[in-house]
């Protein structure tokens, strides 16, 4: 009996007002009812991620890394994960300054581990920011999904709670076909060898 993926979705925004935790709630809905997950929703705005980082990175600190307290809760969840959702939003062509400190306080919790990402945005659907995620993430050796999920001008294609477009529920199951997918192959190969880098 094979158990169920660890999901983890992270709302990235913690701007107020923010539409991050309305796209959040979908996805880790159409998680729970199209994949093969154990989701867990973790929002940053909840967490502790200070801008200011430890003179060692990481990466070579390992579990003696110095987090805060208010961090412990979210780095055991990260490293718990078999997979993660990343929900963005597009600030300048970018993604947010919470998402950067988040990524950049972790290094193994990511490594041979596949990511997924949903945007939103104006026109480009936070397209910008995806592009720019993927370059830091692969970094970390994390394998990251090639079909994303984008909700361009949000403000309007959105009706309680669910995008209006009837369209998305099938991109999002393409989305988390190929996590799982993902997600079980990385998981086992996990578990046969350690990964041979990004230590």
């Amino acid at each position: 009996m094979n158990p169920k993926n660890k999901l983890v979705i992270i709302v990235g925004s913690v701007r107020e007002g923010r539409f991050g935790p309305v796209v959040a709630a979908w996805v880790a809905e159409q998680a729970r009812t199209q994949g093969d997950f154990e989701v867990d929703v973790v929002d940053l705005a909840e967490a502790d991620i200070p801008l200011t980082l430890p003179a060692a990175p990481p990466k070579f600190a390992g579990e003696n890394y110095p987090r805060p307290e208010g961090m412990r809760d979210v780095t055991a969840k990260l490293a718990a994960a078999d997979a993660f959702i990343v929900v963005t939003p597009e600030y300048n062509h970018s993604y947010p300054a919470s998402l950067k400190a988040l990524i950049d306080w972790h290094f193994t919790q990511w490594t041979a581990k596949p990511v997924a990402f949903v945007s939103y945005g104006g026109a480009g659907g936070g397209r910008h920011a995806v592009l720019h995620l993927q370059n830091v993430l692969t970094e970390l050796h994390a394998v990251t999904i090639r079909d994303a999920l984008a909700f361009p001008n949000y403000f309007t294609a959105w009706q309680d709670g669910s995008p209006l477009d009837a369209a998305a529920e099938s991109y999002a199951k393409t989305l988390l076909v190929q996590l799982d997918w993902w997600a079980k192959a990385m998981r086992a190969a996990r578990a046969e060898a350690p990964y041979p880098g990004g230590a």
